[in-house]
């Protein structure tokens, strides 16, 4: 039988690095059941009956973050053997706090205290053999990123595992706290796992309401024990979630105290607090951070990442991939519908899934680098200022960044928020900022139309930007997204050496999970809209269509094209556009060069039927048209990446339809009012429902929040509610 033994440490105490370490090519990267929360498990190195399972980085045990509620749960209800503890050497203080609540669950625990070789560095002692005895446990001393010692620690907690040796509970709390506990202890026997008695008693004695639900208490016995909580209370003056957090810290300090020494004094400065000082300077954080990722994306989308893609799309994915196997087939008289079904359907789609690979997995190199130096965090820190304004985290800028480049990594980057609220408005949002994909659209309105005006361009990404501005506030005044945005609370870890085991892992991790997840929705996308654009009715028969204009695309898109006639552009083809624009933006161009007829083959901005289009669109239309698609649901690939990241159906055909209303909301402020002052459009309906929404939009923006009372701190005003309700 499989022995599981739970990595458990704080955000950035090398957790990762040693979980690599312990298990190499042995694991396995999914999602925890109902949630986005990444899961990685595998064996350890040596040793296949023994499962390394990593939990996400934690501060404590109170489920105040979605990663919490996951450890706590796992911790409480898998029931792992053991529990080995990562513990930052270097922060040691803090680390421990989370180790004297591991402690109390009465499972095996291994304290493994990392980056021993920096604290020697530093000059520091720790005592492993005092802290040992204080804690109850075993403490050993190990360095995962330079392999030192962590299999040592792992196989120790595996033979503690094996001979059920759980943790002697260290003396953390005094006085009339242990008392009260002790009692409750006493009172709930029986009711839970002996293991998880003391963790339960100090969790009913903070009033954790999960906790009553799941012991169900009876009233009497409920009643009784809060007797003696209220009691603690008033005999220490505070409430009961402070004084056992005051007492953990007291005791953490006293032990710290005999068992580390710090060299040199107290309060100097180290290598990378000396860097902060510079790398998050209020003055000098932004331009630094400004040429910190036009290095990266000139790299990943620059001259070598564009060199990398068009081979990819116009070699390995167009003549490798689709037209040797279209010779092929051809060449053994297969059916036509068949060639067209695997090259141009199945084919097809799969290289528009490897054209997007090159730039990305380039880009999720030089964001792995910057992560695994310690950058990335900074940049959260350093936008939070700004961010918080609109109701969102320093957080949210990372995905929004990165969907510059392409929605799909954007929207997967919202995964480091870990307040769900937040990371759900993050997903809404991130792809209402132009991708390179959209590019193609862009450059074809601004050449057909506006006689090639960068200012189109760059009006493209303003509307991205206050696209994201105005939904961060509105949304916050509703009732799914009220409060605060989450506090921000980030450990900047110290600056080192990137590890290129850790870069490689994670880039390909992250570029596999795409491939795996958009790639099957593009090519499931592609062979439909190879179908819909491909058959139709023709000479009075149904089959293979030589003019597009008789598809069932066609079809579709007249039979629905009045609904953009507020919007300017209520065609056929324009329509037609929009919808293989899901597929992937780009097609969008290379559709109105087949609707067009143009026989050639087309430029990526479309240059060859800029007249053509002029022909067919006022300046205040196809602005009009450009706005709509630059903001309603994206590609195909990430709409997969938003169902994964929210991982909720409702969820995801809510944020889909956000998009879409408000891009069509904007679009037909945009036509209508701008349509009127240029005198193309008539005063009409129209314009009275465009008035009515820039009122609409006014008013919601600037109304008061009523639910601006609902913070992230709710159970601290629950508790206050109770103490005063008890008085």
């Amino acid at each position: 039988m499989d022995m599981k033994i739970a990595l458990a440490g704080n955000p950035n105490c090398g957790k990762t690095t040693l979980f690599n370490d312990l298990t190499g090519s042995n694991q396995y990267v999914g999602n925890w059941p109902g949630v986005t929360v990444e899961k990685k498990e595998g064996r350890l190195k040596g040793r296949k009956d023994i499962v390394i399972q990593d939990l996400p980085g934690i501060y404590s045990l109170s489920p105040y973050t979605l990663e919490e509620v996951v450890a706590r749960n796992y911790l409480v209800k898998e029931k792992p053997d053991a529990i080995l503890n990562i513990v930052d050497g270097t922060n040691i203080e803090r680390n421990l706090y989370l180790t004297t609540q591991l402690i109390e669950l009465g499972l095996p625990v291994v304290v493994a205290v990392n980056m021993m070789d920096l604290v020697r560095r530093n000059g520091d002692q720790i005592d492993a053999r005092k802290l040992s005895d204080a804690l109850g446990c075993q403490v050993v001393e190990i360095s995962a990123l330079k392999g030192e010692g962590g299999v040592e620690a792992a196989e120790l907690a595996a033979k503690m595992a094996q001979q059920k040796r759980a943790a002697e509970l260290p003396h953390v709390f005094t006085g009339s706290v242990e008392h009260a506990i002790a009692h409750i202890e006493e009172s709930i026997q029986g009711m839970v796992d002996d293991r998880y008695l003391r963790w339960y008693a100090v969790k009913v004695f903070e009033r954790d309401e999960k906790v009553l639900a799941d012991l169900n208490l009876s009233t009497d016995l409920r009643a009784h024990l809060e007797d003696h909580i209220v009691d603690c209370e008033k005999e220490l003056d505070d409430d009961a979630e402070s004084i056992i957090t005051n007492q953990r810290y007291a005791y953490i300090n006293d032990l710290v105290t005999k068992a580390v020494k710090k060299k040199g004094e107290k309060h100097r400065l180290s290598t990378s607090d000396k860097i902060d000082q510079i790398v998050t300077n209020r003055i000098l954080a932004l331009p630094i951070f400004a040429v910190v990722m036009f290095a990266v994306y000139w790299i990943a989308m620059g001259p070598f990442g564009t060199f990398l893609t068009d081979w990819t799309n116009d070699v390995l994915g167009t003549a490798w991939l689709v037209e040797i196997p279209r010779a092929a087939l051809e060449g053994w008289g297969v059916n036509e519908v068949v060639v067209g079904l695997i090259c141009d359907g199945a084919l097809a789609g799969v290289g528009a899934v490897l054209g997007f690979v090159p730039q990305m997995l380039v880009l999720f190199l030089m964001l792995a680098i910057l992560e695994d130096i310690g950058y990335m965090a900074r940049i959260a820190f350093i936008m939070d200022r700004i961010f918080r304004k609109f109701g969102l985290s320093g957080k949210s800028f990372i995905p929004m960044l990165v969907g510059t480049g392409c929605g799909v990594p954007g929207v997967m980057a919202s995964r480091t928020i870990e307040n769900e609220r937040d990371r759900r408005m993050t997903v809404m949002t991130t792809c209402f900022i132009p991708c390179g994909a959209k590019m193609p659209i862009i450059g074809l309105i601004a050449g057909a139309l506006f006689g090639g005006s960068g200012l189109v361009a760059a009006s493209a990404y303003f509307i991205g930007v206050a696209a994201i501005v105005i939904s961060g506030i509105i949304l916050k005044k509703t009732k799914m997204f009220a409060g605060d945005p989450a506090p921000f609370v980030m450990e900047l870890p110290a600056y080192h050496i990137p590890s290129v085991g850790n870069v490689l892992r994670a880039t390909w991790e992250r570029g596999w999970s795409f491939i795996k997840r958009a790639g099957t929705v593009i090519l499931a996308s592609s062979i439909i809209l190879w179908f819909l654009q491909g058959f139709g009715w023709e000479n009075g028969a149904f089959g293979l269509v030589e003019d597009m204009n008789n598809s069932v695309l066609a079809a579709i898109g007249s039979a629905v094209a009045f609904i953009f006639v507020p919007l300017g552009f209520g065609n056929w083809r324009a329509t037609v556009a929009v919808v293989t624009g899901l597929i992937a933006k780009e097609n969008v161009v290379a559709t109105f060069g087949v609707l067009y007829n143009f026989a050639g083959e087309l430029s990526e901005n479309g240059d060859e039927i800029w007249a053509l289009v002029a022909q067919d669109y006022t300046a205040i239309s196809a602005y009009s048209f450009m706005i709509f698609n630059l903001l309603c649901a994206p590609c195909f690939a990430a709409m997969g990446a938003i169902k994964r990241e929210m991982n909720n159906a409702k969820w995801t055909a809510f944020a889909i339809g956000y998009m879409c209303v408000f891009a069509y909301v904007v679009s037909l402020i945009v036509y209508q009012i701008g349509g009127l002052i240029t005198g193309e459009v008539s005063f009409g309906i129209g314009t009275v429902v465009a008035v009515v929404l820039v009122v609409g939009i006014v008013y919601l923006l600037f109304r008061k929040n009523k639910y601006e009372d609902e913070r992230l701190t709710i159970r601290s005003v629950d508790a206050a509610g109770r103490r005063a309700a008890l008085k």
